[in-house]
């Protein structure tokens, strides 16, 4: 099992302050306020200079810090090949001799990261339940952004990580240290549904699938829109990857749900479900269409996003009264949910695809 310690408070603010003297030291700090919204164990900052200047800083000990050096290296390549209207939709990370600067703090087991960012403009946030109206926005502007993308990641630096090595990591887990995860019968579980994982994954031939950047995190709280509900703006990257762009599939119909943005959230399988995610499908496949294995494969996304980020890593990225209750809920309600609840031919009946 591996053991991370956790930067104290004031260990956070040290921290801060020497990932700005390897930046700029010239450049002096007066204020390092906390606005993290304490859902993940990764913190944010407002950094506020002696001349009124700020930046923000993210702090991270979640993954690897290769991972998080890899991720933000792509994002700003992403950034910055962005064609109109996307050309400034993402936020900016603070260069250093045209790098990412990034900067790594190891002592007394201690080990974790920064990245400083531009403060992010944004322009009005979608309202907590969407109507008909923002629905098919949010289907055309997404469809219009992962095509974007797609026409870029030639371009991109490669990534290391896949959801297969994702899963093989659990798996390999599941055999060393099983204990970790429960009782035998919880590790049985988690076993088949990795085996499960591994064998849909073949048997929808996503190797014909076209790898993008994907941000998976598409809550409310992350984006900005125009008063014309054209995308403005996006910041957080906790889970960014390079990917399918259906596993962004599954945030985004929990924006478009009934229920809506809710401050005490679970992660169940239902908003796949609803009329109102086959209506932003609908729209979103008019400028970017998908396909039957696609549709399919979306069980697949829920359940990667559940094993990986919920069980696997998921002590270690959500503040701990969120872990205990979302780990709890993945083995009583959404891993027994996925056969059960998800109809691919329901959508693919409905977006008339063969």
């Amino acid at each position: 099992m591996v053991h991370i310690t956790p930067p104290a408070p004031e260990v956070r603010i040290t921290l801060i302050k020497k990932a700005w003297e390897g930046y700029d030291a010239s450049k002096k700090i007066s204020d390092i306020e906390d606005i993290s919204a304490m859902v993940s164990t990764n913190r944010v900052f407002k950094v506020t200079f002696d001349d009124g200047d700020m930046v923000i800083a993210k702090l991270s000990y979640f993954g690897k810090y290769e991972y998080f050096k890899d991720d933000h290296r792509i994002i700003h390549s992403l950034s910055n090949n962005l064609l109109y209207p996307f050309e400034n939709f993402l936020s900016k990370s603070l260069l250093k001799n045209n790098r990412v600067y990034t900067y790594r703090y190891r002592h007394e087991g201690v080990d974790a990261w920064v990245v400083f960012y531009n403060p992010t403009r944004f322009f009005e946030r979608l309202p907590r339940r969407l109507d008909e109206h923002h629905i098919r926005s949010m289907g055309h502007q997404i469809g219009r952004f992962h095509k974007a993308c797609a026409r870029i990641t030639n371009v991109l630096p490669k990534a290391s990580k896949t959801l297969r090595t994702d899963i093989f990591a659990l798996q390999q887990q599941l055999e060393q240290n099983g204990q970790q995860f429960g009782d035998a019968a919880k590790v049985d579980l988690l076993k088949h549904h990795c085996e499960l994982f591994l064998k849909n994954r073949s048997k929808y031939n996503v190797q014909s699938f076209a790898i993008i950047p994907v941000f998976i995190d598409w809550n409310i709280g992350n984006f900005s829109v125009y008063p014309n509900l054209e995308l403005f703006s996006r910041w957080d990257y906790d889970w960014f990857r390079m990917s399918y762009r259906v596993l962004d599939f599954y945030f985004l119909s929990r924006v478009v749900s009934d229920a809506g943005d809710r401050t005490v959230f679970s992660y169940v399988i239902d908003p796949m479900m609803e009329d109102r995610f086959i209506m932003f499908l609908e729209e979103y496949h008019t400028v970017n269409p998908l396909m039957a294995n696609e549709i399919r494969f979306l069980k697949e996304t829920y359940r990667f996003f559940i094993l990986n980020y919920v069980i696997r890593n998921g002590k270690f990225f959500f503040a701990e009264e969120y872990a205990k209750k979302l780990q709890a809920e993945a083995f009583d309600i959404y891993l027994p949910s996925i056969e059960r609840d998800f109809n691919a031919d329901k959508i693919i009946d409905t977006l008339k695809l063969s």
